[in-house]
C-alpha cells in the first residue's frame, strides 16, 4: 500500500487517517467538499443506512460512520481497494458497522434491491457511468422513503433523472456535486 492516507474530518473518529492503494482513477473527496456534504446531512446521517457506490478510498463512508451511520455498504471493484477498505474498517473498529463487496457498482444493483436512506454516487471520471448507474438506482427498491443521493462528477454535470429533485448543488474547480431526493423506493 502506498503512502496514499485521507483523514476523517468530523465524528467520533475525527482527525483519524485510513490509508488506501494506489489506483487508477482513485480520487477520494477532498475535505472542504466532504465538510459541505456531512454539513447538507447533518440533520439525517446519525443512524442512516448508507450504500457507497464506486467506494474508492471510502472517504464518504467512512466520514458517514464517523458520524453515526448505522451502517455502510462499500461497493468497490478493483480488489486490492476492496481489500484496504476492509482493513480500514477493522483498524476503526467498525467491522459490524460497514460491509465491503468487492464487485462492480451496476451488477450489485442488478441483484435484490435494500433500502438506504443516503446513497454516495461518485464514480470514476470518464468512463459514463453516472447515467447507468443513476438509472440502475432508479428502477427501483433502492431508496427509503425521504433518502438522498449524493452525486459527484465531473463538469459540466450530466443530468440526474427527471424524478429526482436537486436539493443542493455546488462545485470545486472542475468538479461538480450535488445532492438529489429521489422518488421513495425509484422512480414509478
Amino acid at each position: 500500500m502506498a503512502d496514499n492516507q485521507l483523514r476523517i474530518i468530523g465524528g467520533r473518529w475525527r482527525g483519524r487517517r485510513v490509508a488506501f492503494p494506489d489506483a487508477q482513477g482513485l480520487r477520494p473527496t477532498p475535505d472542504r467538499v466532504r465538510e459541505t456534504l456531512f454539513n447538507w446531512l447533518a440533520p439525517r446521517i446519525a443512524g442512516a443506512r448508507c450504500l457507497d457506490l464506486f467506494a474508492g478510498s471510502g472517504a464518504l463512508g467512512f466520514e458517514a460512520l464517523s458520524r453515526g451511520a448505522a451502517e455502510v455498504v462499500f461497493v468497490e471493484r478493483q480488489r486490492a481497494v476492496a481489500r484496504a477498505l476492509q482493513a480500514n474498517l477493522a483498524h476503526l473498529g467498525a467491522g459490524a458497522d460497514g460491509q465491503v463487496v468487492a464487485g462492480d457498482a451496476l451488477a450489485y444493483l442488478a441483484g435484490p434491491a435494500r433500502a438506504f436512506d443516503v446513497v454516495f454516487l461518485d464514480p470514476p471520471f470518464g468512463l459514463g457511468l453516472l447515467a447507468p448507474t443513476c438509472a440502475q438506482l432508479d428502477a427501483g427498491g433502492w431508496f427509503a422513503a425521504d433518502a438522498r443521493v449524493y452525486v459527484e462528477s465531473e463538469l459540466p454535470a450530466p443530468a440526474l433523472p427527471p424524478a429526482w429533485t436537486l436539493l443542493r448543488d455546488k462545485r470545486a474547480g472542475q468538479v461538480g456535486y450535488r445532492l438529489a431526493l429521489p422518488p421513495p423506493g425509484g422512480s414509478p
